[in-house]
């Protein structure tokens, strides 16, 4: 795979073990161009960078090695792991975000990308099930990829998990444990920033960062039959 570089310095100065890169992070630039996007990423003043970045014409631009820690990823959890930097390799994607102009995906990112997952996959043993969105890991702070990313395609492609379709019929629930039931599958499947037994105002937030990621066409922040039995199926 051919891959341009373009350095940032936006690292940790102590190097890790290649051993601890277990996930991989998907971002989104958020910002009215690459050039722009690039240019934040090397700015010492930013405080931010990531591993890879994608364009829109699916180049791919190595900006940190593998075995330093970038910082893309911020105040973050997943399982037992809390601020996932030192564990996983960021992946940032051009695309302008929900706050300027969100676009689709173009198909040479998308191909760009489930080629460099591929690659990354083999070369660290990473599980499929650890490919996971920045809104994932973040879900109070962060809405990418978003839901126009296509989780789903990568699934198809063998580098994202997706839940089997032909099993989504509801089962009839208890409408006063919808609550309860939800948020224990998806903190099984990893998501934190909540509590399984009272209920909060970030509820909102963590349900749609789920649905942008497995029921794209129904983020409303709402645990609805089919969210739930998605969360289900997962767990």
């Amino acid at each position: 795979m051919l891959l341009k570089v373009n350095k940032s310095l936006n690292f940790s100065k102590k190097a890790r073990t290649l051993r601890n890169i277990r996930y991989l992070i998907i971002h989104y630039s958020g910002m009215q161009s690459g050039r722009v996007s690039m240019d934040r990423l090397k700015n010492p003043k930013s405080k931010v960078s990531c591993h890879y970045f994608i364009e829109r014409n699916g180049n791919i631009f190595k900006m940190v090695e593998d075995d330093k820690i970038a910082w893309h990823a911020g105040k973050s959890k997943w399982k037992d792991l809390k601020n996932l930097n030192k564990h996983s390799i960021g992946i940032e994607i051009q695309n302008k975000g929900h706050f300027i102009n969100y676009q689709s995906f173009t198909k040479k990112q998308i191909f760009s990308l489930i080629k460099l997952i591929k690659l990354l996959m083999k070369k660290y043993k990473i599980n499929k099930k650890n490919i996971l969105g920045h809104s994932d890991i973040a879900p109070l702070r962060k809405l990418d990829p978003g839901e126009k990313f296509p989780w789903n395609f990568l699934s198809k492609k063998g580098v994202a998990v997706w839940y089997p379709k032909n099993k989504l019929k509801a089962d009839e629930i208890d409408v006063k444990s919808m609550r309860k039931i939800f948020f224990k599958n998806i903190y099984k499947i990893g998501y934190r920033f909540f509590s399984l037994s009272k209920k909060s105002n970030k509820d909102r937030k963590i349900i749609m960062a789920f649905q942008r990621r497995f029921l794209p066409n129904e983020v409303n922040g709402k645990i609805t039959k089919k969210t739930l039995k998605i969360s289900q199926l997962l767990a």
